[in-house]
């Protein structure tokens, strides 16, 4: 699988108002804490002012509110998201200025295109989008999202299958594109007049990250023999699908870095100081780059080899620590029972009386839950039995997660909808009322092909269910 005078000024104008930054610290790799267990496929992350995070995952097209030391919370469901293969909601960025405008964005593929939608974190259930009509697939679909140091939202964009899109400067997949928070042209700073495409000749660009000099870089799957980290200049083409690593071909910028694709299969990236973190998945090891100060990169150093699976996503919190997320849910690994997990290592040094966040007790379960069902060649039917084992309930939504390739097509005693693999069911008028240890049963019937397991990740107004069966 696979600065402007503009920017300086800006950057001098939040040197004189913060003071200068702090000194980056390495991150303590030896001591992990585990910030959440059982996602599934977390894929975007994003930090508040108040040091949570939200986080996006791809297949349940969720957003979570999660911070150290407390459950994850769900903030809402991404309308219209199509999670198929590698395809769902992917990239998350809150604004730069959240603290006046309390938007969050998101980029997701939906039945029709990939897009990149806005919403106000008081107000979730109205999503906006602001830019649309990016060719989609079930595989190199992009989707990282990030704000860089001069206010422009940026996106990296896959080829979605197509490799001539890669160097078709009229299409927008197979860039990084470079835009207004509203999904308009910015005034300057874009190398083609009227485009958003701010670099071309990209095969599937995951990572994206900023040095202190405001440099780009992104980290981008190979095909079968290079994954690659590139410094993104405006205009830069990359070379893919005519080159995959290195060429002596002038007419496409090298990149900084290179690696086997079973080494790396990069996805998150992020800087702090003079390292750039890069989660690879195949690979299932954080590696860091040594940045030189002037647009390339040392020998780069691999660490948490085979210790967590598949590395997903990687991005430095306000107070210095480097949070990582897994992706063994995804189709392609092996996952644990805490599996997909969010992990958080301090900076090197933290006394230990300045307590970073701890790992959350277990939390005790939302329902017990019963599923039983009735299968023929290409269809079944399931009654599902829930247990409320927390406090009343005046009304109810169960969310599950199928792991194959099953369709509802009906229901009773609920209303269950489903987008890609994330079903949602809710009660009926009749049935919402749940007093403690209380029984409500409903029932679906669907389509399948191929295998037809059990669902995954019951969850009961988005806390987690026991299976009991």
């Amino acid at each position: 699988m696979r600065r402007t005078l503009v920017v300086s000024a800006v950057a001098a104008l939040v040197l004189a108002i913060a003071g200068p930054p702090a000194v980056a610290e390495e991150p303590d790799l030896a001591s992990p804490q585990t910030v959440a267990t059982g996602l599934s496929v977390p894929w975007g992350l994003g930090f508040l002012p108040d040091g949570s995070a939200l986080v996006a995952e791809r297949n349940s097209a969720r957003v979570l509110r999660v911070r150290p030391g407390s459950a994850p919370v769900t903030v809402t469901t991404i309308a219209g998201v199509a999670a198929t293969g590698e395809a769902g909601l992917l990239g998350l960025a809150v604004s730069p200025t959240f603290a006046q405008d309390n938007l969050v964005y998101v980029y997701f593929t939906s039945a029709t295109d990939n897009r990149i939608s806005r919403f106000r974190l008081d107000a979730p259930q109205t999503q906006t989008v602001i830019l649309s009509g990016l060719a989609k697939a079930s595989i190199h679909d992009g989707g990282r999202i990030a704000f860089g140091p001069d206010g422009m939202l940026y996106a990296g964009v896959g080829d979605a299958g197509v490799t001539s899109n890669a160097q078709n400067q009229q299409s927008r997949n197979g860039k990084i594109l470079r835009m207004r928070p509203d999904g308009g042209v910015p005034a300057t700073g874009n190398p083609f007049p009227g485009s958003l495409v701010y670099s071309l000749g990209h095969r599937n660009p995951q990572g994206l990250a900023w040095d202190a000099q405001g440099r780009l870089y992104a980290a981008e799957f190979g095909q079968n023999t290079w994954d690659e980290v590139n410094q993104i200049v405006a205009g830069a083409n990359y070379g893919w699908p005519v080159v995959e690593g290195r060429s002596n071909d002038t007419r496409y910028r090298n990149p900084i870095v290179v690696w086997t694709t079973a080494e790396a299969s990069p996805s998150g990236a992020a800087i702090d100081g003079s390292t750039m973190y890069v989660a690879a998945l195949r690979g299932q090891r954080l590696w860091s780059v040594p940045l030189d100060g002037a647009g390339g990169a040392g020998a780069p150093v691999a660490s948490l080899q085979g210790q967590y699976g598949r590395l997903r996503t990687v991005e430095r919190a306000p107070d210095g620590a480097l949070w990582v997320t897994t992706s063994n849910r995804d189709g392609r690994g092996t996952p644990t029972t805490e599996d997909d997990r969010i992990l958080r290592f301090p900076p090197a040094g933290t006394p230990p009386t300045t307590p970073p966040p701890t790992t959350p007790p277990p939390t005790a379960a939302a329902c017990s839950l019963r599923w039983v069902a009735d299968q023929w060649s290409t269809g079944f039917t399931a009654s599902v039995d829930v247990t409320n084992l927390g406090a009343t309930r005046n009304s109810w939504t169960l969310t599950f997660t199928f792991p194959g390739n099953q369709r509802v097509t009906g229901a009773w005693n609920a209303t269950v909808t489903q987008t890609g693999t994330a079903v949602t069911a809710r009660n009926a008028s009749w049935n919402g009322g749940l007093a403690p240890g209380a029984t409500v049963t409903f029932g679906l019937q669907a389509t399948f092909s191929g295998t037809n397991a059990r669902p995954t990740d019951f969850r009961l107004d988005g806390e987690p269910c026991t299976v009991s069966n």
